[in-house]
């Protein structure tokens, strides 16, 4: 829980430093594209109160100094990938709060060849048509799936709490791993970082990881993009036709949480809200570039 840490000039007691808890979700990958698309890896999850992604433990609070600008960056979904471009599903962009980095989520793989593989992230994608897993970062997030071939399908994204499916019945693509569920210190309990779910060689449907994760297309359709914004969430792999694409990732998100009698000022580039969460104020940020910043006082 957060607190006030104090020092003492003059003999007085002298607030100097803050005791701040997060959460911070990295941007999702994007969908493989093409011929039976890999899910996109979720973004990493990393959180002081709960569990942090790839089912590790919560991290330490951060001490901060107050009237010292600290960075917070928001990143951005990785797109889709596109069949008349780059075929591989990008990865997401990074999320920073502090000293903390939470790692974009892989893309996912497509076809067969040098593409086929899932890649490597906060938690990593799915592979393609044939094609191997990404792996997941530690205590960020989860491996992808590995792709199947003929009708099977795609493999699914890693989540930040599940690894990504790998497919092996036919007309079942791997379902997108799922995320996980945020303490309530931050407000209501919310699952975020789902994997996107693989592209099918038939009629099924690779379902995306609760928590965001877009489903995968079915044959001669696209793969579904990441939703809502600011999950993490990976997107839909593609399913199998030579013309189709990958569904973009969802955007991640900064939650911090700090006691009432403190407040944060944040730089211009920032879009964020606040609420009262107890005896702490609560500040949801849902956009921030990466010269954006915060001050505490």
């Amino acid at each position: 829980m957060s607190g006030i840490m104090l020092a003492v000039l003059g003999g007085k007691p002298v607030p100097s430093t803050v005791l701040v808890d997060f959460l911070v979700i990295a941007g999702g990958g994007g969908g493989g594209s093409t011929n039976i698309g890999g899910g996109g890896g979720a973004g990493g999850y990393r959180t002081s109160s709960g569990t942090s992604g790839g089912g590790a433990s919560a991290e330490s609070s951060l001490t901060l100094n107050l009237s010292q600008a600290y960075t917070v960056t928001v990143g951005g979904g990785g797109s889709g990938g596109v069949f008349s471009g780059n075929k591989h599903g990008s990865s997401g962009s990074n999320s920073v709060f502090s000293s903390i980095t939470s790692t974009g989520g892989g893309g996912g793989g497509y076809d067969t060849g040098a593409g086929a593989a899932g890649t490597t992230g906060g938690s990593g994608g799915g592979g393609g048509y044939g094609g191997s897993n990404g792996n997941g970062t530690t205590s960020q997030g989860y491996n992808g799936g590995s792709g199947g071939g003929g009708t099977v399908g795609g493999g699914g994204g890693g989540g930040a709490g599940q690894i990504g499916g790998t497919p092996t019945v036919v007309n079942t693509p791997g379902t997108g791993g799922n995320g996980v569920s945020s303490s309530t210190i931050f407000g209501s309990a919310v699952t975020r970082g789902g994997g996107g779910g693989g592209g099918g060689g038939g009629t099924g449907i690779g379902a995306g990881g609760s928590g965001g994760g877009g489903n995968g297309g079915q044959t001669l359709t696209a793969g579904s993009n990441a939703s809502p914004a600011n999950y993490g969430g990976g997107g839909g792999g593609a399913g199998n036709d030579a013309s189709v694409n990958g569904g973009n990732g969802a955007s991640g998100v900064v939650i911090i949480s700090i006691p009432s009698a403190r407040t944060a000022t944040f730089s211009g580039g920032v879009t964020q809200t606040s609420a009262t969460v107890g005896a702490n104020k609560v500040y949801t940020i849902t956009a921030a570039g990466v010269s954006d910043t915060v001050t505490f006082s």
